[in-house]
Formats: structure tokens, sequence, C-alpha cells
């Protein structure tokens, strides 16, 4: 049987390796542009809220768990380290999914997709377009809260589309490189779109930032 101090991955790093060891805290990206740059897609109000917020709070008990985390470990208590899995996949998806969000995003958008990235989805999916057209209906169609992805299969060598509930983290949920996440929480649209999340997903594509998704992509190994 496993110990306590052989187990629990986060996502992120494998923390608790000693109980005395010095544990680094995870802190809130900053933004890469201002609050009202995705303006008129994403308001100010929504990126502020968004950010410093929501994603400030993932971060926060990411790391309220990971002290709990450690201190069952080091007392080798493997039922309260595995009753903190449900609190490290939230938050830890949280922090995950939405770093990568705020990247994916960029002001005006870097135009279509060009280069490597550019073939592969035309090879995967047929066009740019067709493409957009799979993500969008995917991630529209998610029940409550959660997100819509374009990520990348390393076994196959080809791009799929996904879709995961809640804050699960795509990799460790699927086995999917991340490259491109939509998020439907309500919390990321609905002071703007209302109810009619099928336009905020339509909008998004204004401010895609294909150039770092192509950067993911070739970082993956993509081809």
């Amino acid at each position: 049987m496993l110990g306590a101090r052989s187990i629990v991955q986060t996502g992120l790093r494998i923390t608790g390796v000693q109980a005395s060891s010095y544990r680094l805290k995870h802190t809130l990206p900053d933004l890469p542009y201002d609050y009202n740059a995705l303006e008129p897609v994403i308001s100010a109000e929504i990126m502020q809220l968004h950010h410093s917020k929501h994603h400030a709070t993932y971060v926060n008990n990411l790391n309220v768990a990971e002290e709990k985390l450690q201190e069952a470990v080091a007392k080798n208590d493997v039922s309260s380290v595995i009753g903190l899995h449900g609190a490290l996949k939230f938050n830890g998806g949280g922090h995950l999914n939405h770093s990568i969000f705020w990247q994916n995003l960029c002001p005006g958008g870097s135009g279509d997709p060009d280069g490597v990235l550019a073939d592969a989805i035309k090879r995967d999916f047929g066009s740019f377009q067709a493409m957009k057209e799979k993500l969008s209906a995917s991630t529209v169609a998610v029940q409550g809260s959660g997100w819509g992805w374009l990520g990348y299969n390393k076994a196959s060598g080809k791009l799929q589309i996904a879709a995961c509930p809640n804050q699960d983290p795509l990799e460790a949920t699927t086995g999917l490189v991340p490259l491109f996440g939509i998020d439907v929480w309500e919390h990321a649209y609905y002071l703007q779109y209302k109810n009619v999340r099928p336009d905020y997903v339509k909008a998004i594509f204004e401010v895609a930032n294909w150039n770092d998704v192509a950067a993911r992509f070739a970082a993956a190994g993509g081809k």
C-alpha cells in the first residue's frame, strides 16, 4: 500500500516530499494587457472581476489545500490526503485553466492562424471555419459551468475538440494538451451577454491569440 508521501500530484507539481521542505506558493499571474483591452468583446468590468476575484480565489484556495496536503503527508494521514483531492482538482484546475485563458486572448485578436498550426487545423478539421464551428458547438453545449477546448493528442498526433465540466483541467482528465480554451462559467460573460452563451462564444474568436496557441502547439511537439 502506498504511503501518503508517495502520492498526490496536483497537475502543477508534486508537493509534500519532505514535511519540512520550503513550498513556493502559487500567485495570481498578471494579465498581459489592461482590463479594458478586450473591449467591446469582453468588458473591463468582467475582466477585472474574473481576474482579480475569481482567478485570485482559485489561487488562494489552492495554496490552502496544498498546505493542508503537506500537513497530511507529514502525518502520513492517507485518508486526509485522499479527502483533499476535490479541492486540489477544482482550485488547481481553475488556476491552470485561467492562466492559459488570459494568454489565449489579445486585444483585437491576432488574425487567423498560419503556418504549422493552420496546416494542422486544415488537416484535422477541413478548414479553420469548420474547426471554429465544431469548437463553438461543443462549448455552447456544456451543461452548467465548464470549458470548451482545442487540444492536441500526442498519441495520435492530431488536434481534437473536447469539453470539460467545472474547472476540470484538460490534460489531467483527458490526456489532451490544452491549446485554446473558452471559459463558459457565467462569471466569464453573464454581465455582458446575459444568458445568450452562443453570442459570447462567437465573439471570443475576435480576440483570440492564435500566436499563443501556435506556441503551445509547437511546445507540445505538434506538426
